[in-house]
């Protein structure tokens, strides 16, 4: 599937957390959500990336802001990668690869020559209503907390 569009409703999807407790999306209707996919725990750009948005992690509840990480890794790998970084936001295991799909970021890629197919680095910022406000691609691991957090105040002063 392709990636969705600003102004489309958020997919709805249900997946376990790093402690196997299932959640859905529409489990935080009412609420901002940053819903960031990544490639793999405790690679170099995606413990920037997660390691960023926990050193602001104060301001994104400031914000009343939820994060929801999501990989194709497994529960237990989750696990270790958010004790390890000391991560206070969810991260939900996508083994079967459905939402990565579904939200159209699997898909080709390359690295250092050679091909291969994985999660592209995506967020994607939902209102309280369900909505789509903004899309993040090719993100930049150590600076996407700031951005998205930048993005918020912005929308915020709109309303």
């Amino acid at each position: 599937m392709a990636l969705p569009k600003v102004g489309d409703k958020a997919l709805e999807f249900s997946l376990p957390d790093q402690e196997g407790k299932e959640h859905s999306l529409s489990d935080y209707k009412g609420r901002w959500v940053l819903l960031y996919f990544y490639p793999k725990d405790a690679t170099p750009g995606c413990t920037k990336e997660a390691c960023a948005i926990r050193d602001r992690f104060p301001q994104f509840q400031k914000r009343g802001i939820t994060v929801l990480g999501v990989s194709v890794d497994s529960v237990q790998s989750h696990e270790r990668f958010a004790t390890k970084y000391q991560l206070p936001f969810l991260l939900l295991a996508d083994r079967e690869k459905t939402v990565v799909k579904r939200y159209g970021v699997w898909g080709a890629k390359k690295f250092m020559g050679r091909e291969y197919r994985g999660t592209k680095r995506t967020s994607l910022l939902i209102n309280p209503e369900g909505a789509i406000v903004k899309i993040y691609e090719n993100v930049k691991p150590e600076m996407h907390a700031e951005e998205v957090l930048a993005d918020l105040t912005v929308l915020l002063k709109k309303k």
